[in-house]
């Protein structure tokens, strides 16, 4: 293997991801029962073929309109999903505020979560209890750290993720739209966090703020239609995705499932 193959933290492959759509219970029981005759799902390609690299220390910024597949690539690159066609490499430890908050115990208290949540990104019990206070200072939602999850706001949720990721020295950060819904303050200490980690870590980052993009993230690619339309600098990528959004109509058909 070449320095620069060593380099290179994240490469996907001719990736893509098929959701089943079942029209209604029924079919889904009968693809169950008799799935290995028949067929009685249309296949929605959420990703249709996706390939990048990204070498240790860079940063991708991830653009693209609502349904074009950004999250489920993120899903894949955090190893929640698999990919129905090609292959991704992830080699580091990947902090994801994507799917770490979207899997909090919503009967457990924030303190429970971060036990849970900590050990699930590879820290011990005893790293974690040291690292607690800082977590729940970082958080910044007060005694809600001993209330269930259930009682949070999505702001809520998104701090408290957030927190836990930025506490077990990641190598790679996987942030997306998420931060979006926390407050401008809680928002800009979460970036001047990521500029911090950018000195030392890898970054994936999806966001509809193109400042942030270009400010962050050294490329860029903008995925339509489950493929990687352009690639290149975030200047170039942003240039042409605004330039679509202008004279291109929204399609709604992009949300079609194949019979």
């Amino acid at each position: 293997m070449s320095s620069d193959d060593r380099d290179v933290v994240i490469r996907a492959r001719h990736l893509a991801k098929a959701y089943r759509i079942y029209d209604n219970q029924h079919q889904w029981l009968k693809q169950v029962l008799f799935g290995s005759r028949h067929t009685y799902y249309r296949s929605f390609w959420a990703l249709k073929d996706i390939s990048f690299e990204v070498r240790r220390g860079g940063a991708l910024g991830i653009l693209g309109r609502n349904g074009c597949g950004k999250s489920t690539l993120l899903q894949i690159a955090c190893g929640m999903i698999r990919p129905t066609k090609g292959e991704i490499m992830v080699n580091g430890r990947i902090a994801p505020v994507l799917a770490l908050g979207g899997t909090f115990d919503a009967e457990s208290t924030g303190r429970q979560n971060v036990l849970i949540g900590g050990a699930v990104l590879g820290l011990r019990r005893a790293e974690i209890l040291e690292k607690m206070d800082s977590i729940a200072e970082f958080a910044g939602i007060g005694d809600f750290m001993g209330q269930p999850v259930k009682f949070y706001s999505s702001g809520m949720r998104v701090r408290l993720a957030f927190a836990i990721c930025a506490h077990i020295d990641p190598e790679i950060l996987v942030v997306d739209e998420a931060l979006a819904v926390g407050d401008a303050v809680f928002q800009r200490k979460c970036m001047d966090w990521i500029d911090a980690f950018r000195q030392r870590g890898t970054l994936l980052f999806v966001s509809h703020a193109a400042a942030e993009v270009a400010r962050l993230c050294d490329q860029a690619i903008w995925i339509d239609d489950g493929r990687v339309r352009e690639a290149g600098t975030p200047a170039e990528v942003i240039r042409s995705y605004h330039r679509a959004l202008m004279v291109e109509k929204d399609d709604v058909h992009r949300f079609s499932a194949s019979g």
